[in-house]
């Protein structure tokens, strides 16, 4: 039987997993000289917002989880509220 919070952490775990592939990829581009610099750092910088985000909504599901909520109820917060967070 399928565990629907286990597998929304799964879902969130490989968003995460699949923008850090991609941010290599625009590295090894940027070194093989497949793309520009300015194209690299404008999609890195998309990549990192959304890893931001994602990080973010990770962090409130365990947090509701773990304080007996339900961790559904988590919400993707903008941006602007999630950039340069520190861990």
């Amino acid at each position: 039987m399928s565990n629907p919070e286990a597998d929304a952490e799964r879902q969130i775990l490989g968003r995460i997993q699949e923008m850090i592939s991609q941010e290599k990829d625009l590295r090894d581009r940027l070194a093989e000289n497949t793309i520009d610099q300015p194209t690299e750092h404008e999609r890195l910088a998309q990549l990192e917002t959304e890893l931001d985000q994602c990080w973010d909504l990770l962090r409130q599901r365990r947090a509701r989880a773990a304080a007996g909520q339900d961790p559904a109820e988590a919400q993707v917060r903008p941006a602007s509220q999630v950039e340069d967070y520190l861990s």
